[in-house]
């Protein structure tokens, strides 16, 4: 992937390529922080490329709290 210039507009076909090429690398596994930065763009860009190309995002990653459990 191409990094692209820092704050440069993206239109038309190339628009329609990197949402492709973003697409494809998060459904393979790949984090929004890890897109960005292979992009030379914010997070906030690709998310928004993400969800404006339809992907379901995945949740927030890290520990999770499960229910407390009551002592006998």
């Amino acid at each position: 992937m191409a990094e692209l210039k820092k704050g440069s507009r993206v239109t038309g076909s190339e628009r329609d390529e990197l949402s492709t090429d973003l697409r494809s690398k998060y459904e393979q596994g790949s984090s929004i922080r890890e897109l960005a930065e292979s992009t030379g763009r914010s997070y906030g860009f690709v998310h928004r490329m993400l969800s404006e190309s339809g992907v379901d995002l995945r949740g927030r990653g890290g520990a999770t709290r499960g229910r407390k459990q009551e002592a006998s």
